[in-house]
């Protein structure tokens, strides 16, 4: 089974259905879960834009917040998990945090998996070519 489990988290949709597999698959194990978001200060604001012109978090503040609430759900649903914030890009955050912690098993969701994208590169590619483990990139869109 996986003992150690590192997925990426960013508050979207999509992070939140692969949280909910990684959460599940943790459960089944009784290992520990390493939640990862990446952040960057944006250049300019997204407020009010929709989450999929938004290319992952930009602030520290923003990002403790939604690992708390990660990791309070985690903690709830009877599971050990540690936080991991990073400002970097999000497919280095999480291969850096899987690589230190010698995860078992990657969860990402697969936006960016289709259209350009797909061509130009995406979090879940970039990891999928580059792990040091077994990825599972969950059906989300």
């Amino acid at each position: 089974m996986f003992e150690t489990v590192v997925v990426g988290a960013d508050g979207s949709p999509t992070a939140g259905e692969a949280f909910r597999y990684a959460m599940d698959l943790v459960k089944m194990s009784g290992g520990t879960l390493h939640i990862v978001l990446a952040y960057r200060r944006a250049a300019t604001s997204t407020e009010g834009l929709p989450d999929e012109f938004i290319d992952g978090i930009d602030s520290a503040s923003r990002a403790a917040t939604i690992l708390d609430d990660l990791a309070s759900r985690a903690k709830a649903f009877g599971i050990k998990a540690v936080t991991h914030s990073h400002k970097e890009e999000p497919e280095a955050a999480i291969l850096e945090v899987a690589q230190q912690e010698q995860a078992d098993l990657i969860v990402v969701g697969n936006k960016g998996m289709k259209g350009v994208r797909r061509v130009l590169g995406s979090v879940p590619n970039a990891v999928a070519h580059r792990a040091p483990c077994s990825v599972l990139i969950v059906q989300t869109t």
